[in-house]
């Protein structure tokens, strides 16, 4: 733009840039008119955006089939069509091929580690969510053997997880009491799981992923924090052997149940044996954090210490002297589970409601998990790949006797370091839990049930992150209130409250910025054609009888347009009120750069705006508008109100079109 402008254009910008006077007299040649028309004409004469019907269909398609098979030729076979789709649906079928047997050698070695990890802490996860055994180890076969299928991730250890199965336990507990009636309550899990893999695969199909979202990390991390330190509170009562436990997960009803059971009957064998394993195994994980050679020490050291406890037990019968054991796991395949889910249930809204919680709170967990790991690998996991994957393979769960699964960070720590290639070592797993469920449960009747409390709460420092949580408070206050309302929700109220508190004050931030949107005033900076916020450089000057605002705001919509109208014309007012001004503001500049989409009160409050200023005498413009946004000012007939001639392509075109002459800089705008 530089190289068009006129011969006295080229002198010293500091003689005359911000003259008053010399921006009177200087006007546009008629070739930089024309310039600035025809590029009027392409915001103006833009195509159409894809409407909302177009935009589903869209995301769909891109699901469902990958790029390279979204423009199909007339000459492809149908059965290679055929096969390109299924291997968009099933990415086993694409990374299976080059599939070589030193690979398996690794899967192999990492999937018996992961089985040793897997079997103690499947059991203690169905013990947490108030279910048999077994139900953890059926969970621990079905959803890894249709997620290496589906799944994206290489690195992803799926199975039953702490925060789920808290979950679990204290949402349909208050719908139906375990104690009381365990058929009913077993079947309504089955059901809550149904739901919770529709949701994820729904979430995925139409790519509503932005949905967990607004559980923000901050709330996750008080969260996660909050629901560690509950699950630890609960194991109390495999510790303490404790026959009589309440229901409640917060911290004042779990203490309360405790100092009433030392009124009771305890025994303290429980508590010395449970404690002298948690040692056995946090000294493990110490030693293999300190040398990662010796990971695989910590990640069999759960298995060993149920090993060492149930041999114990059964050698000097200790069952008999009040140490609780497991008694009989039903063994076998996993029975199918169609015929319990309850559609017809008078709890039918509970279990949509139930399922929607853990689909959001199982999702985040397993795609944060995942990408960490794909990042390490330099990999790229598709998320909503990964939210179709968990859906059916928790669809199919629900229908095979699995309660809900996701991806595990312990588990998929020691997958990651026992040297897993691919996800066979899935596979792996979960044939060694099948197998163990076919011919070795009759091993676990003398297990402690305080091993299986110790297991657990040897994985909970794992979910409260202190650092993380320092960051959060020193970048964003509001955030930190997030993570600290969901902490201390789940801790004193519920898991419920907890997340009902996250929630809302992660929509309150939303909110409060949505309705009290940055208005930024922009300067010109000295010798360029760029033109930044006055805050953020001093040195950006203002150009004179013109002020210049950008909208910072993603959303020009009813809960901000009124304040912002209010906001452009108080700025008016008291710019024209300063008794130092050299001249009155006669045009009024907004940047909708940052405006990605408008609704119909936001066209009312510009039009508002246009009449009251033009009242003024003050003439507005509209520079570098979005594709939705200017298509929707020309549906609403804004442009035509507003004069075509008032819409532009960058903010250097409309300063220039109000001044009048071209101001010269090595920039373009």
């Amino acid at each position: 733009m530089a190289a068009s402008l006129p011969t006295n254009a080229s002198a010293s910008t500091t003689n005359h840039v911000f003259n008053v006077e010399r921006h009177d007299e200087l006007q546009l040649s008629p070739e930089q008119r024309k310039r600035i028309t025809e590029r009027t004409k392409w915001v103006l004469d833009s195509p159409d955006p894809p409407g909302f019907r177009q935009e589903i269909l869209g995301s769909i398609k891109n699901v469902v089939c990958s790029q390279k098979n979204k423009k199909r030729s007339s000459s492809q076979p149908q059965l290679a069509w055929v096969v390109a789709f299924l291997r968009s649906v099933f990415p086993i079928l694409s990374w299976a091929r080059d599939y070589k047997a030193s690979m398996f050698k690794d899967d192999l070695l990492a999937g018996l580690t992961l089985a040793s990890l897997c079997i103690p802490q499947s059991i203690g996860y169905a013990a947490l969510a108030q279910l048999n055994p077994q139900y953890g180890l059926y969970t621990s076969v079905v959803p890894p053997l249709i997620y290496t299928t589906m799944g994206t991730s290489r690195e992803l250890a799926i199975g039953p997880v702490a925060v789920v199965s808290l979950l679990i336990s204290a949402m349909v507990s208050k719908v139906v009491n375990p104690v009381v009636d365990p058929i009913s309550y077993t079947k309504l899990v089955f059901t809550v799981t149904f739901f919770t893999g529709a949701f994820q695969a729904l979430f995925g199909l139409f790519r509503l992923g932005f949905l967990v979202d607004f559980l923000s990390q901050a709330a996750i991390v008080g969260f996660m924090a909050g629901a560690a330190i509950v699950i630890g509170l609960q194991q109390l009562k495999g510790l303490l052997a404790i026959s009589h436990f309440t229901t409640k997960t917060d911290v004042v009803s779990v203490l309360l149940a405790v100092a009433k059971s030392f009124r009771t009957s305890w025994y303290p064998q429980n508590f010395i044996l449970g404690c002298s394993f948690l040692i056995f195994i946090l000294i493990t994980r110490f030693i293999g954090k300190r040398n990662r050679k010796l990971f695989w020490l910590a990640a069999i050291a759960p298995l060993v210490s149920v090993i060492l406890s149930t041999a114990i037990v059964f050698l000097t019968r200790a069952d008999e002297h009040g140490v609780k054991i497991i008694k009989h796991v039903k063994g076998g395949l996993n029975p199918i589970s169609v015929d319990q889910l309850q559609f017809n249930s008078p709890h039918l809204r509970e279990s949509v409601k139930i399922g929607l919680v853990c689909a959001v709170i199982a999702l985040t967990e397993a795609v944060a998990v995942g990408r960490s790991f794909a990042t390490i690998k330099g990999y790229n996991m598709d998320g909503n790949k990964e939210m179709i994957a968990m859906g059916f393979m928790n669809i199919v769960g629900s229908m095979s006797s699995c309660y809900v699964a996701t991806g595990s960070f312990s588990r998929t720590a020691v997958n990651f370091f026992a040297g897993c290639q691919t996800a066979v070592s899935n596979v792996v797993m979960a044939i060694t839990v099948l197998l163990m469920l076919q011919f070795l449960t009759g091993l676990l009747y003398y297990t402690p049930v305080a091993i299986l409390s110790s297991i657990i709460l040897s994985a909970l420092p794992g979910l409260i992150n202190y650092t993380e949580a320092y960051n959060i408070w020193k970048v964003d206050k509001l955030d930190f209130l997030a993570c600290v309302g969901a902490f201390f929700g789940v801790l004193f109220a519920s898991v419920e409250m907890g997340l009902m508190v996250a929630i809302a004050v992660s929509f309150a931030k939303i909110i409060l910025n949505a309705l009290r949107p940055r208005v930024q005033e922009l300067g010109r900076l000295p010798g360029t054609d760029i033109f930044c916020e006055v805050d953020q450089y001093p040195v950006a000057q203002a150009v004179p009888g013109v002020l210049i605002i950008r909208l910072n705001s993603g959303l020009l919509c009813f809960t901000n347009a009124n304040p912002l109208r209010d906001r452009i014309l108080n700025w008016v007012a008291e710019e024209n009120g300063k008794e130092a001004i050299k001249r009155p503001i006669n045009g009024i500049i907004l940047d909708m750069s940052s405006v990605t989409n408008i609704d119909y009160a936001g066209t009312l409050a510009l039009e508002e705006t246009n009449k009251k200023l033009l009242s003024g005498g003050i003439k507005l413009a509209i520079a570098s508008p979005r594709w939705q946004v200017i298509h929707k000012l020309k549906v609403a007939k804004f442009v035509d109100k507003v004069g075509r001639d008032c819409i532009f392509l960058t903010v250097c075109e409309a300063v220039d079109s109000f001044v009048g002459s071209k101001f010269t800089g090595p920039g373009n705008c």
